[in-house]
Formats: structure tokens, sequence, C-alpha cells
């Protein structure tokens, strides 16, 4: 009889999932990651002209139509004044697949993936896919992660460390510094540095940086998405920009497992790229004062909070059975263990929601902090 493949059999559900599926249909959830604004009217309205005029009906060209590898190639000449060949650009079905594409072109059996502990869930889960080993590496007490640690943490075996900036779940963003240390590291390590930046532009201090600026050699990889920065989640549209040899090796993957992004998904990418940036200001002027509600509500109840920067997530220490007696209360949040064994002790607030949701689930939470201490 077949069984099941062994890589397979160490990944489980995600710990996220299970939190939902036991939380009661009334619940306030502050464990969505995602953005609970619509998407930007013309970026909708550029998919449904491209259907109207029959073009989505054919696949599209296996890196993604050239319009919008184009779109994403100003996109970096704009915000980042890098100059991206619309050749080295994969349009994939969101960040995850973006992922996916670089874990497997470049990461052998066995081989090392080093990455930040607590972080993104898909970060171990898709190490063990692509039968790596995953190596998780403890943050800093902002949740930053240092790049002396990841250096410390390079051995032979290694093939690729993680950035995540602004990072799931934490909501850290990594210094200008920190960025120029971990494009050094993979230039002098010769190791591949995948740059996590789908949040790239949810930031409340300072500006986003990527290794991708300093790097020297060829060796940072870019993976975003419009899933957060334009509120299309729903719509499966990321990309990963790299060197050209390191793209055709990712291409092998992709036009297999995924041939194309989905074709109306592709226009509607290009019109939020092209189109008018205000409903993004706008969203993170949004996520900004709620950060500041939560942060506040959270400190009131007595508890410690790193101060995120970015994305939309924050992630305080808490105690003992403080999230259980939450989550009986109908809130929604995550535990930290959930994304790694750093993670315990904490646990992960989303701010994506209503002020008047997040008013009323603080009055909720200071209610539990005080019954578990």
């Amino acid at each position: 009889m077949t069984e099941f493949a062994a890589r397979v059999e160490q990944v489980s559900i995600s710990g996220i999932r299970e939190v939902f599926e036991a939380a009661s249909e009334d619940a306030i959830n502050l464990g969505l990651g995602q953005p609970d604004f619509p998407t930007p009217e013309h970026a909708r309205r550029e998919a449904i002209d491209a259907i109207e005029d029959g073009l989505t009906d054919a696949y599209t060209s296996n890196k993604g139509t050239r319009s919008l590898r184009e779109a994403i190639a100003a996109k970096y000449d704009r915000d980042y004044d890098i100059g991206i060949d619309p050749g080295d650009v994969i349009a994939t079905a969101g960040g995850s697949e973006a992922l996916h594409l670089v874990l497997e072109a470049h990461v052998d059996p066995d081989e090392e993936v080093i990455f930040p502990d607590p972080g993104f869930v898909s970060y171990d889960a898709l190490t063990r896919i692509a039968d790596g080993t995953p190596k998780p590496v403890p943050l800093r007490d902002d949740l930053t992660l240092d790049p002396a640690t990841v250096e410390e943490a390079i051995t032979d075996e290694t093939a690729a460390f993680v950035v995540n900036s602004p990072a799931n779940p934490t909501g850290a963003v990594q210094s200008e510094a920190d960025m120029r240390e971990f494009a050094r590291i993979a230039d002098e390590h010769d190791v591949l540095c995948l740059s996590d930046e789908v949040y790239e532009h949810i930031v409340f201090e300072g500006d986003h940086r990527s290794p991708f600026e300093f790097a020297e050699t060829d060796n940072v990889v870019v993976v975003s998405a419009c899933s957060k920065t334009y509120s299309m989640t729903g719509w499966r549209l990321g990309w990963v920009v790299a060197s050209n040899r390191r793209i055709e090796r990712m291409l092998r993957v992709h036009q297999y497992a995924q041939a194309c992004a989905s074709a109306p998904a592709q226009y509607a990418a290009e019109g939020a790229l092209t189109g008018p940036q205000e409903p993004v200001r706008e969203m993170v002027d949004a996520f900004e004062r709620r950060r500041d509600v939560v942060l506040d509500g959270l400190e009131d109840a007595g508890l410690d909070v790193p101060k995120p920067e970015g994305a939309f997530y924050v992630m305080p220490k808490v105690p003992e059975g403080w999230c259980e007696e939450v989550l009986d209360r109908d809130v929604i949040v995550v535990p930290g263990d959930a994304f790694g064994a750093n993670g315990e002790g904490y646990a992960r607030l989303s701010y994506a929601t209503s002020t008047e949701e997040l008013k009323e689930a603080l009055e909720i939470i200071d209610d539990a902090t005080r019954a578990v201490r």
C-alpha cells in the first residue's frame, strides 16, 4: 500500500486555523491576517474591463503578462530606485506561491533554511515540503531579527535565510543597518537571502528598506504581493524578483505547478500598481491609528508590548493561561507558539478590524488579564 511522503507527514495544519475553528460565530476576530478594507475601485475595474474585453480567457505567459511585469519593475524604480528587468519577475498565485518557488528552486534535501522564530508559519512548512531542514533562530527583545544571530547560525549545510520586514507575526521593522548586514551576509557567505516584503508599504515609522538594494551579488531574492498593500488577499497575486538565472530556475517549478497566475488577478494587480496610491496611504494611516489604540489598551491592562512599527499585528507578552481566558470570552487571538517555540509566552493580535471592535475587545482583554493574575 502506498504511504504518504515523509516531508508531508512532517507538516500539520496551522495552529492559527485551529484557533479559528474553536471560536464561536459571535467572537471578535483579532486573528485575521488580512486588511478589512475593500480592494481599490480602480484595481477591480481593470479586472472587470479585462474580462469584458475577452483578455482573461486564455493562459498568460508563464511569468505573467508583460504589462504587469513592467508595472512591477516600475514600482521598484519608483519606490526604491532599483532597476528591474521585467524578464526577471514572475507573477505568482500570491506571496505564498512565491515563497514556495524560492525554496523549491534553491533547497536540496537536508539543507538548512534559517528563519525567525517567532515567524510566519509558512517558513517552517515550506522548508519541510522542499525536503530541507528548518533552522529557526530567536529574535531580539524588540522582536527584530539580529543579523549576528543569522550569521552565527550559518553552516556549510545552509541554503538560505529568511528576512521578513515588516514582519508577521510581530509587526517589527528591520533597520537600514540590519538590511545592509543581511545583504553582506548573503554576499560573503554565498548563501541565499529570501526577503519576504509582503507588508513593505505598511510602515508607520521610518521607511522600509530591502537587502536587495545593498547586495553586491545576486544572492538576494525578493517576494512581495498585492495582498496586504492593496487589500487583495483573495485575488492571490504576488511576485518574485531575482536575477535572471534564479528566475529561470524558479520558473521551472512555477510552470508545472501553476502554469500562470490568474489572468483577471494580473490585470487587477496592474491597475493597483499603476493607479492612484491614495487608498494605500489611507489604509496605512488607519492601521497606525488602530495600532495606537491597541497599544494603549494592552499597556493599560498591564501587558508588556514591544511596539510594532509596521504590518497590522502586535505581539504582547502574556501570562500563563491568558490566551485560553481571552478565547473563552469570545475574542480570537493566536497563541504565540503557533509561530514557533520562541513564541511561547506571547500572543498575536491583528488590528485589521474596526476601531469599535478593537475597543470592545480591549475591554474584554483587560478583564481576562485581571482574571489570570
